[in-house]
């Protein structure tokens, strides 16, 4: 990402479970394979996970017989409070955008903020996926995954 402001989605979402729990569900393959860029329909998930500052991750979810590919770098790693790290999906666009996912206790409980930012609108590939009805898809995306994390952690 270039010095230049880009555009952002900001999700908070509260979870019944230890703020150390809900931040392992991120780095922990054999619970992200199961929550992490998958859904009802997948078929098989490969997780591969390499939790430290430098190291990569990369969810490869089938579904409908084709293969889904999210990869990044870890970029921050603070257990329990914070973790940030670049993402791509290269069968839908080359851009690369910046996750910062920050956890704060709340009572019995821990509330999760995610920060999805693109790089500049004119440098993106598609523009057009930080519209409205883009920002609208990828809020839905995260909700749907978080979803099946809080069922997951129940």
């Amino acid at each position: 990402m270039s010095g230049k402001p880009g555009h952002f989605i900001r999700i908070e979402r509260r979870f019944d479970v230890s703020p150390e729990r809900l931040f392992d569900a991120w780095v922990d393959p054999g619970i992200a394979r199961r929550w992490l860029f998958t859904s009802p329909d997948s078929e098989t998930n490969a997780t591969d996970l390499d939790p430290k500052v430098g190291g990569v991750w990369r969810v490869t979810d089938r579904r409908g017989g084709v293969d889904y590919a999210a990869h990044g770098e870890y970029l921050a790693i603070d257990r329990p409070h914070r973790l940030v790290f670049t993402m791509t999906m290269p069968q839908f666009s080359s851009d690369i955008d910046r996750i910062t996912i920050e956890i704060r206790p709340d009572g019995d409980g821990a509330v999760l903020t995610l920060l999805h930012e693109s790089a500049p609108i004119d440098t993106l590939t598609k523009p057009e996926d930080w519209g409205p009805k883009g920002q609208d898809q990828m809020k839905d995306g995260w909700g749907k995954m978080f979803d099946g994390l809080a069922r997951l952690l129940a």
